[in-house]
């Protein structure tokens, strides 16, 4: 089979023909259609603190079909469609245990993010059925969608608050889509560019402001309020300070943009507002259920931020593309046959 190689040390990856994988107990074998381009992925190939290591395959935003199924599967059968959570738990861990989320688990019991592949195997404990209603490209947003998900639940949104997002990317427009799914009365996303403020409005955003000297009092105004929830999705330093900057008294701050960076806060700021910080990663197989159940029951859909396709031989350019200037919000990386 063919598929994505990242050497390690911020060398670029490269297309690699490897032994087509065999199923053993409880796995299932996909022939994958279609995996996304996360920014997790840009960020873990430079070849920094944080990276993929020597000579990893990749790749957690995925879906594909079975056609392969391991002894002990009885809940799977060959021709059906799924979508894969990417981390693997052991299921027994307190962290397990307590809150379902994989990426928590302290046994490490293995990783299926290797979607950037023609065939990939998985446990069948992280695969999702894609009902009918759901295409390859729906089940390759489930993974954002289940990041974004979980972390606005983190909130504690409570019906009609005013939410500020920051951030125009993936997580932030997903947040934005469950924000108002979940009720929240006014939504403003702001953001360094315009150049997403059309879909941040399509998401659900009433208003989009950019980041700049007076957008303290540009927030206020078009929530009419200070935000009492504000969702910090980029990732980057002093976006925690900012969050604290624009939060109303007793407002809840959740970090969704995973900053791999030092970034300054200062407490008492914080304190005079007696605001609450939560840091969230990860989602369970709980918040995957939902969406595979839910996807086509919102108010928008969730395919619009894809904005190109391209078949696997061509995601080492792609990367390199979306490493410079660059008008892409999705990129989906077709795998099979291609």
């Amino acid at each position: 089979m063919k598929a994505a190689i990242y050497p390690g040390r911020g060398q670029p990856i490269s297309i690699e023909t490897l032994p087509d994988p065999e199923s053993g107990p409880g796995d299932l074998l996909i022939r994958v259609d279609r995996c996304g381009i996360c920014g997790t992925d840009l960020a873990m190939t430079r070849g920094e603190a944080w990276d993929y290591g020597a000579n990893a395959q990749f790749g957690h935003e995925y879906a594909g079909e079975i056609i392969e199924v391991g002894a002990g599967v009885n809940d799977f059968r060959v021709g059906e469609r799924i979508a894969v959570l990417p981390s693997v738990a052991c299921g027994t861990c307190a962290p397990c245990r307590t809150h379902g989320n994989n990426v928590l688990c302290r046994d490490r019991a293995g990783t299926a993010s290797h979607g950037f592949a023609e065939l990939a195997l998985v446990p069948a404990s992280v695969a999702t059925r894609l009902p009918a209603t759901l295409s390859m490209a729906d089940g390759a947003l489930i993974e954002p969608l289940a990041i974004s998900l979980y972390g606005v639940q983190l909130a504690r949104l409570r019906p009609g608050e005013p939410v500020l997002v920051l951030g125009g990317g993936t997580v932030a427009l997903y947040a934005i889509y469950w924000a108002r799914r979940m009720g929240a009365g006014r939504i403003v996303a702001m953001s360094r560019s315009p150049r997403r403020a059309a879909l941040v409005l399509e998401m659900g955003a009433d208003a989009f402001i950019a980041y700049g000297e007076q957008e303290i009092g540009e927030v206020v105004e078009a929530l009419g309020g200070a935000p009492q929830v504000v969702l910090e999705c980029v990732g980057a330093p002093d976006m925690l300070s900012r969050s604290v900057n624009h939060a109303a008294p007793f407002g809840r701050i959740v970090s969704l943009g995973f900053c791999t960076a030092p970034d300054t806060v200062i407490p008492a700021i914080a304190a005079y507002k007696c605001a609450a910080i939560q840091f969230s990663v990860g989602y369970s197989m709980r918040e995957f259920l939902y969406i595979a159940d839910q996807m086509d029951k919102g108010h928008c859909d969730p395919k619009a931020i894809i904005t190109r396709e391209v078949p696997l031989a061509e995601l080492p350019a792609a990367f390199a593309a979306l490493r410079g200037p660059n008008d892409e919000t999705k990129v989906h990386v077709h795998c099979a046959g291609l």
